[in-house]
């Protein structure tokens, strides 16, 4: 499984499927403290290789581009427009990783069924995220804005992880311990001040071990050793999955078009994980 891209995706997406329901007791905590503190506590998973954090000046930006500044900028359009259109626009990132796959993955091609794949999961995604019910308005745009950003940023930084000089998985840590003192320093300066309980420390905790920490290292493996265009596409179930452990919880509920969305997302998924025909090859005679 270490070596095989599909598992180790699928691992990252069921971490961060559990994302809502784990971070239920720390919604009255300022974000970007949620955010450092656990990516705080997601550093120490690899902090007996504390040694394999140096990593080249640009690798290093690259992991706070991309755990740093996706937070970053999804958390401003969560303030300057409605969650719930900012949670869709946000969901572009999947899409973006089929659809700019050529553009950062040399030798890697579109074909219509990634990109028939990527537009269903976008769909049920919508679906699952919005309920049917959408109203996009002009006076949030410069939160819009904000969260196709942090999509792009999520986007190329999923797709530069292939493109980087080689470097031990473990470095993750500096990544996360990294980008999680800049979020408590933007906690420091734009938040209130937050005292924890003892129940939301144990959250936070929970959430640096799972979906805010261990899910960034299966994702960095799976990338560097996968199509992303599979895994681009696999990766709408996120929202799917969130919606049902929510659901299994007591905290939240399902409706008539979540069975649509259901379809559409994992149609999406299975059409852009399938592996790609090969030509049939004439034998000499």
């Amino acid at each position: 499984m270490l070596n095989k891209p599909i598992p180790l995706a699928s691992g990252a997406i069921l971490l961060w499927a559990s994302l809502a329901t784990l971070g239920a007791l720390t919604r009255n905590l300022p974000p970007f403290l949620v955010v450092g503190v656990s990516l705080c506590v997601g550093s120490l998973l690899s902090i007996h290789r504390i040694r394999e954090w140096r990593v080249p000046p640009l690798t290093l930006l690259a992991g706070v581009y991309g755990l740093f500044g996706y937070h970053f900028l999804l958390f401003f359009a969560f303030k300057l427009a409605p969650a719930l259109e900012a949670n869709l626009l946000n969901y572009l990132w999947p899409l973006l990783i089929v659809m700019l796959s050529p553009l950062l993955r040399p030798g890697t091609r579109l074909t219509r069924r990634h990109v028939i794949g990527g537009m269903l999961g976008f769909i049920g995604a919508g679906l699952i995220v919005s309920g049917g019910k959408l109203a996009l308005s002009q006076q949030y745009l410069p939160g819009y804005l904000l969260a196709i950003s942090a999509a792009v940023v999520w986007s190329t930084f999923s797709l530069l992880l292939g493109r980087l000089p080689a470097f031990s998985g473990s470095a993750m840590g500096g990544f996360c311990l990294a980008s999680g003192l800049l979020s408590l320093l933007c906690h420091a300066l734009f938040e209130p001040a937050a005292q924890p309980s003892a129940e939301q420390w144990m959250m936070l905790v929970l959430l640096g071990l799972g979906p805010m920490g261990g899910a960034f290292f299966l994702w960095e493996r799976a990338l560097r050793l996968g199509d992303p265009r599979q895994i681009g596409s696999l990766s709408y179930a996120t929202p799917l999955l969130s919606t049902l452990l929510l659901t299994a919880s007591g905290q939240g509920k399902l409706n008539p078009l979540a069975a649509v969305a259901i379809l559409l997302i994992l149609g999406g998924a299975l059409l852009g994980t399938l592996p790609e025909r090969q030509a049939p090859q004439i034998q000499p005679q």
